[in-house]
């Protein structure tokens, strides 16, 4: 049997402070009892003790919080009259987003080591600042420029021409050609990035390869999860915009165009030429076809087959993908007819 143990195993997570209660609430925005009592880590509710700081921010786990022997509780004001005696309410509308700052707070993400593995092979043309860090066996390119705080991961391959801005985290095993990166991008172990987009003319003899000529376009912030793929532009770019979160194996076509603080979860597929508004959220396994144009804040729910024009606001599920009002109905009339069904042959002995 695993014992249950708090987050933030030593082995792999350093740890910070302990921290002021004052230092936490003012990190966000909350106010505060007792702002000279300290803090040293973060737990769930159900295995917080008096030093660690926890949060609430889902309904369902509600009954949780007055049994919770936390020492501080980041929660929104609906439950802060539920908060044992002993726990320091730090009341925010938004507790999720508190609860990031204050679990990155304690549990940052590690500094680049500057310098360079011996087994890393590096040309001489590449131009890399002085404070970024280079796994071992990792392959950097001619002309490729890397930024201060950015750490290329172990048997990285960052191919010729490429650019990365500063405090970049590129993971093991990650390749990059044909793109510019801004600064703060994660990639994950095993990302793809600019490699052919799937491009063919239908000639006589067969399909013939067009050369893709683009480039992938990385905005500050974007992170892009473990093994997905972006696929570089044909005869433009494929633009990945700030903020934009794509999660574990993802595939963007080329010519794809992001926008700012939209979201891709896992499995999802994107075919060349589409636009997507910025904060579009694309659910699991959803796949949409090419030419299509996303509007600002669609939802696109999990496993929908995309084949039109979505609105700005819209939302849609299913495949063919259509109004989740639309789905729904169907889906409601659908179990009426099965009931009616049922209760015919019955009667009908």
């Amino acid at each position: 049997m695993v014992d249950v143990v708090k987050p933030g195993d030593a082995r792999f997570f350093p740890r910070t402070g302990p921290h002021s209660l004052a230092s936490l609430a003012a990190l966000i925005g909350a106010a505060v009892d007792q702002p000279d009592r300290l803090i040293s880590g973060v737990a769930p509710l159900q295995t917080a003790g008096p030093d660690d700081v926890s949060f609430l921010d889902n309904r369902r786990y509600a009954d949780q919080l007055p049994g919770t022997k936390a020492g501080a509780v980041i929660l929104h004001p609906d439950f802060a009259a539920r908060v044992p005696v002993g726990t320091v309410a730090l009341v925010t509308p938004e507790p999720y987003v508190g609860w990031a700052k204050v679990a990155a707070l304690f549990h940052p993400a590690p500094a680049a080591r500057a310098g360079a593995h011996p087994s890393a092979v590096i040309d001489p043309t590449a131009q890399i600042d002085a404070g970024a860090e280079i796994g071992a066996h990792a392959v950097i390119g001619a002309r490729v420029t890397i930024g201060a705080g950015t750490v290329i991961g172990p048997l990285a391959a960052i191919g010729d021409g490429v650019s990365i801005g500063q405090d970049c985290r590129i993971g093991a095993q990650v390749t990059v050609s044909h793109a510019i990166i801004g600064n703060r991008v994660v990639l994950f172990p095993g990302a793809r990035i600019g490699q052919d987009g799937f491009g063919f003319a239908m000639g006589k003899e067969g399909f013939l390869a067009v050369p893709q000529l683009g480039r992938v376009l990385i905005g500050d912030g974007a992170e892009i999860g473990a093994n997905a793929t972006i696929d570089r532009g044909s005869a433009q770019d494929t633009v990945i915009g700030p903020g934009v979160h794509i999660d574990n194996l993802v595939q963007i076509g080329h010519n794809v165009n992001i926008g700012a603080y939209s979201v891709i979860v896992a499995q999802a597929g994107v075919s060349g030429s589409t636009t997507i508004g910025p904060q579009v959220m694309i659910a699991a396994q959803a796949g949409l076809t090419g030419h299509l144009n996303i509007g600002r804040g669609a939802r696109i729910g999990a496993q929908s087959g995309v084949m039109s024009d979505v609105g700005p606001g819209e939302e849609v599920l299913g495949a063919p993908a259509q109004s989740a009002k639309a789905f729904f109905r169907e889906v409601v009339t659908l179990r009426k007819l099965a009931q009616t069904g049922r209760k015919s042959n019955k009667a009908g002995g």
